[in-house]
């Protein structure tokens, strides 16, 4: 039999990743035998697990303890692993690792068979999501073991997408750094030494590590409507008539339906053809700035304006003004200008969006023949569709801040 404590110089987590791990007796952990018995080195040295397969029991290894073998860390952070609660950031993404250990010393005659690794990565949201590795093989004992890491936000509800293609094996066999199938977090994958054949030999020197990464994408709720009027008129509409040469105006309401913190609210307009933005006519309206406050140009440009952070059932409304005209109007019939409003929240796939519309009717000249009317146009990015709109009441004290109203650098038409 081999002394485990030989082999500690190429055991797979120094070798492989050389990092520190924040444990913690907080996270869950448990096997199909309903136990999750431990063992020091020493006792499996003297014989404790014998002719038994193992995996993940060893309580003093240098790097871990094996119990808390799922752990995680920020993509872009410092190589420092943490077994227990993971506090999350809008749109960044997370390493998961499961390490794996077949814990009986006596090598390749003691081969695990049929090894395997599954990730339950919930697609439920909520303020904390735990994701669970289990590491299964057709003669260990347990047969199954499991551990967790608990995703968190004080702030806002969230959902986990695992990134597809991501899940990865290193070990210091054939198959170091070799891709995983996504099937690791769908019903499970099968692991190896040499090759993906579910074998692992016992002992620290064929053991590895499977990684694959998470991002974390906060549920926004919140609501854009878009209503237009002719300069001048007070009442606010889906669609109105107007000239070429006419001024009209638009409304944008903001409003956030969530009972979360809602950061860096960014909205943009997609003016429709025939229309001219007027410079300097851009107004934000909130419960800081109730008499508007000037906004600088933007809205209508691919950057768009960053109108702030606001609370639970906040509320903004921003207007801009625009003139009519006529750069390719059909004759003979209503031309219908569509323009879209949309509003952005800190992750980019967050989005939501909706239009008003100018019709002009253009008169064809004696002896001309009709021309197509200009038809509504549509955004690249899918409509949510148009909302009833009513009056939207802005709460004094519910705005968090206003000043960030600078020009963005995404890109969004």
């Amino acid at each position: 039999m081999k002394n485990i404590k030989s082999v500690l110089g190429v055991a797979v987590v120094t070798a492989i990743a050389g990092t520190a791990l924040v444990a913690s007796n907080a996270s869950a952990w448990g096997d199909s035998d309903g136990g999750r018995k431990s063992y020091t080195i020493e006792e499996i040295n003297k014989g404790a697990i014998d002719d038994q397969i193992v995996f993940n029991s060893i309580s003093d290894n240098p790097d871990l303890n094996e119990l808390y073998f799922v752990q995680a860390r920020a993509a872009d952070a410092e190589n420092v692993w943490n077994a227990n609660d993971i506090e999350v950031e809008n749109g960044k993404e997370y390493i998961v690792r499961l390490y794996v250990h077949n814990n009986n010393p006596r090598g390749t005659e003691m081969v695990a068979k049929g090894v395997a690794a599954n990730v339950n990565v919930p697609t439920e949201s909520g303020k904390s999501v735990t994701v669970t590795g289990t590491i299964s093989a057709e003669n260990s004992k347990p047969a199954k073991v499991w551990d967790e890491v608990v995703f968190k936000s004080e702030t806002n509800t969230f959902h986990l997408e695992y990134v597809k293609g991501s899940a990865l094996i290193e070990n210091k066999g054939k198959i170091n750094n070799t891709k995983l199938s996504d099937n690791l977090v769908m019903g499970g994958t099968t692991l190896g030494y040499d090759s993906l054949n579910g074998e692992i030999p016992g002992c620290f020197g064929y053991a590895a590590i499977v990684t694959f990464r998470v991002k974390a994408v906060y549920d926004y709720d919140f609501s854009v409507t878009k209503l237009v009027r002719l300069a001048g008129e007070t009442e606010w509409k889906k669609q109105v008539y107007a000239k070429v040469g006419d001024t009209v105006e638009y409304k944008i309401t903001y409003k956030n339906t969530s009972d979360s913190l809602e950061k860096d609210v960014v909205l943009f307009d997609k003016l429709g053809s025939n229309q001219t933005y007027v410079p300097g006519s851009t107004k934000l309206y909130n419960s800081n700035y109730k008499d508007g406050l000037a906004l600088k140009d933007g809205l209508t440009t691919s950057e768009g304006i960053n109108i702030g952070d606001y609370k639970a059932n906040a509320a903004a409304v921003v207007t801009f003004q625009v003139t009519m005209k006529d750069d390719n109007l059909g004759c003979g019939g209503d031309n219908v200008l569509r323009s879209w409003a949309q509003g952005y929240i800190g992750h980019e796939e967050t989005m939501k969006q909706d239009y008003a519309d100018v019709l002009i009717y253009k008169g064809c000249p004696k002896n001309e023949k009709p021309v197509d009317p200009v038809q509504p146009a549509q955004p690249e990015l899918p409509s949510t569709g148009a909302s009833d709109i009513a009056a939207t009441a802005l709460g004094a004290g519910s705005l968090v801040t206003a000043a960030g109203y600078f020009l963005t650098s995404r890109k969004r038409f």
